[in-house]
């Protein structure tokens, strides 16, 4: 791949030059670690926190979209444009004025997610053919439909940890990922 000034580009070119910046990604890692840490500290926080801030992108994406409904050519598209992008900032506002209702719901939909995603993993695993790992896509299936289970089953008590637990887990493991790219990158 060639850039505007005719160097080329590779990846393992990328990764040298990121070799004399592994302290930079070091210090990445270790603040997504530590943000997960204090997210799973308080999951009930940093749900309300995750859910405000869906709220706040979902208002502002609604302002955005009306702004480009004036870019529109055909009066049709005008106010269909306009009638989406106030749907979405009212969205936004109602998740904003209510973060644990929208929680709840955000919750019952993951959940639902979780069990229709692992019911069709374990239908497409006997649809495999018979030299596939078909044992262990039904056991990741089973344990996606086990998941959105126990979150189901709790509902709507879930809501106010899940999305919190989810976010933490999501912030430690990519930091750890980060730290083991840095040391990896070091040596």
């Amino acid at each position: 791949m060639s850039t505007t000034d005719g160097s080329k580009h590779s990846l393992g070119s990328a990764l040298h030059s990121l070799r004399a910046k592994w302290g930079w990604v070091l210090a990445l890692g270790i603040v997504y670690v530590a943000a997960g840490l204090i997210a799973l500290g308080n999951e009930l926080l940093s749900t309300v926190v995750s859910v405000a801030l869906i709220g706040a992108v979902m208002f502002v994406s609604g302002i955005f979209e009306i702004f480009s409904a004036f870019q529109m050519k055909t009066w049709s598209s005008f106010f269909l444009w306009i009638v989406l992008g106030a749907l979405y900032a009212l969205a936004g506002v109602f998740v904003w004025v209510d973060p644990l209702l929208a929680a709840g719901i955000f919750t019952l939909l993951i959940g639902i997610a979780l069990i229709a995603s692992g019911a069709l993993r374990i239908f497409l695993a006997f649809r495999l053919p018979d030299t596939a790992p078909r044992f262990w896509v039904c056991l990741s299936g089973a344990i996606t439909v086990l998941l959105g289970a126990i979150i189901l089953s709790q509902w709507p008590v879930s809501s106010l940890y899940v999305l919190g637990l989810f976010l933490g887990i999501d912030l430690l493991l990519a930091g750890l990922g980060w730290i083991g790219m840095a040391l990896k990158l070091r040596g």
